[in-house]
């Protein structure tokens, strides 16, 4: 007797084509910057193992002076091993900041697929490398250097890319929460790479970063065999901001007078309309004109992208301190083991999430990207003083100010990267150009890595001061944040209190008409 047909398979039967490519880029894209952020966290998880507490293991062995170093590992066993620690962090950051303004060039020019994958396995490699020293025994700072730098340049290759094929894939159907939702990739990332290099960390720290190196490469692999770059290379429709821009062209009507709800109200937001997409099955396809990349100054002059792009740079910078230096201040100030820091360190990621949903669901009901920034992050500079001050009063304290602070400071960071990115991408001057999406995100990124690279060189500078002046330092960057959005948020009030006034406007006008006709 053969068995009926599984309810998965029945599922994936009912839906549309195009939904079922939508729906694989969405996820395989999704996985490939989870693999990203998986292989950057272990350097944060194995930072307090570098450098551990030596008198509270006992007895030096070994019966050397220093016996408060002796379990340290070289060349971090001195006292100056948060500049070291901070220089580690810059050697990436900085590499991935100078590398994400040129991936955004290449990314427009080169087969994503091949661009991407290549990227993810380079990634693997140098971070597999990384935690081979330990096997090595290698106690040489400059190995460890250039091994942060060529992994920061290689990681250059996800972003523009990944943002890129969703811009091939998907027109101006893009919604903050449906984007935000996309965006968890980046704390989920952290959480999974937190917990893998939690797992070894005492024990055998290069497999922290070893195994994530293997995990990427896994990634990079599976997407060279299944990722497709355009809906016409399996025969979908290409996404409907195309047709948009010739009518607008048209008929006068810019895109944003469109309603944006248009491409999602028959079968979700991971198909066009209906109707659309039978009419372009049933109608031959005409050769697309390859659209030209946007230059630099260009993108540049799109109204938001300098503002959001400075945003972001702060916004990026408090974001990217607590990824890299969030475990080693549990160890300092909780006195909790290395996977103990590494595991409570998750739940400022799973804030991320929440906050990442919670920003695009408030930016898609109001309109306001800008103020739903400008409003977290005004609430974030209070957080963060007070979980400085009492967050590690109590584990229960601790869980719950960690998960506050987390939504508030990445909720901004995870709008800015994809929806705002979205919207700036695809202004009615640029016609939906995937290519000029790749590169507004790759200039908007890039400024923001900026900030991603002086925010945990500045914590490795300071920290010997004391942690107060840390936080002191996170809540100015994000103040000064929330002050470079100041023009755009007014432009959206401004827009809001016309919108209400047209309305009120118009109640009178009906209300007077009624009146007449009485």
């Amino acid at each position: 007797m053969r068995a009926a047909l599984a309810p998965g398979v029945r599922l994936l039967r009912a839906l549309p084509r195009d939904s079922r490519y939508r729906g694989l880029t969405l996820v395989l894209t999704f996985l490939c910057y989870t693999s990203y952020h998986l292989s950057r966290k272990p350097i944060s998880i194995v930072k307090s193992q570098l450098h551990p507490n030596c008198s509270a293991l006992g007895p030096n062995p070994r019966n050397n002076s220093n016996s408060s170093t002796w379990c340290s590992w070289a060349p971090f066993d001195g006292d100056n091993y948060k500049e070291l620690f901070g220089a580690l962090d810059n050697a990436f950051l900085v590499a991935y900041a100078i590398g994400m303004f040129i991936s955004g060039i290449f990314g427009e020019r080169l087969p994503l697929r091949y661009y991407l994958s290549g990227g993810m396995v380079a990634s693997g490699l140098f971070t597999a490398l990384f935690g081979l020293g330990y096997f090595w025994d290698i106690h040489v700072l400059w190995y460890f250097i250039i091994m942060q730098v060529c992994n920061g340049l290689v990681q250059t290759t996800g972003w523009p890319s990944v943002v890129a094929c969703i811009g091939n894939w998907f027109g101006k159907g893009k919604r903050g929460l449906i984007m935000g939702i996309w965006n968890s990739h980046t704390s989920v990332g952290n959480i999974l790479g937190s917990l893998i290099a939690g797992v070894w960390v005492s024990s055998a720290w290069g497999l922290s970063f070893i195994v994530p190196g293997i995990i990427i490469t896994a990634m990079g692999i599976i997407c060279f065999f299944f990722l497709v770059e355009y809906p016409e290379d399996v025969g979908c429709s290409p996404p409907l901001h195309h047709m948009a821009s010739d009518e607008e062209d048209a008929g006068g009507v810019t895109s944003n007078e469109k309603d944006p709800e248009a491409v999602t109200s028959n079968e979700g937001p991971l198909s066009t309309l209906g109707q659309s997409s039978a009419d372009h099955s049933d109608s031959p396809k005409e050769p697309a004109e390859e659209p030209e990349a946007i230059s630099f100054l260009g993108a540049l002059r799109i109204p938001g992208v300098v503002e959001f792009s400075l945003c972001l740079l702060f916004a990026k910078l408090v974001s990217y301190t607590f990824l890299y230096w969030l475990p080693l201040y549990i160890v300092n100030v909780a006195h909790f083991s290395a996977k103990e820091a590494g595991d409570l360190s998750t739940l400022f990621d799973v804030g991320g999430i929440l906050g990442g949903i919670f920003a695009g669901l408030i930016s898609d009901y109001t309109g306001g990207r800008a103020t739903t920034c400008c409003a977290m992050l005004v609430v974030a500079a209070p957080m963060l003083f007070l979980y400085n001050h009492v967050g590690q009063n109590g584990i229960g304290t601790s869980i719950a100010m960690l998960i506050i602070c987390g939504a508030l400071v990445n909720g901004p960071y995870a709008l800015i990267t994809t929806a705002v990115s979205a919207d700036l991408g695809t202004h009615e001057s640029l016609k939906g150009n995937a290519k000029a999406l790749s590169t507004v995100t790759a200039i908007i990124d890039g400024t923001g890595s900026i900030g991603a690279a002086l925010g945990p060189l500045l914590a490795g500078l300071i920290s010997p001061t004391g942690w107060n002046n840390v936080f002191y330092m996170l809540i100015a960057a994000d103040i000064l944040a929330c002050l470079l959005l100041t023009r755009v948020v007014v432009k959206e009030v401004r827009g809001w209190c016309g919108c209400i006034a047209r309305k009120r406007g118009s109640s009178v006008q009906l209300t007077e008409s009624v009146l007449d006709g009485k």
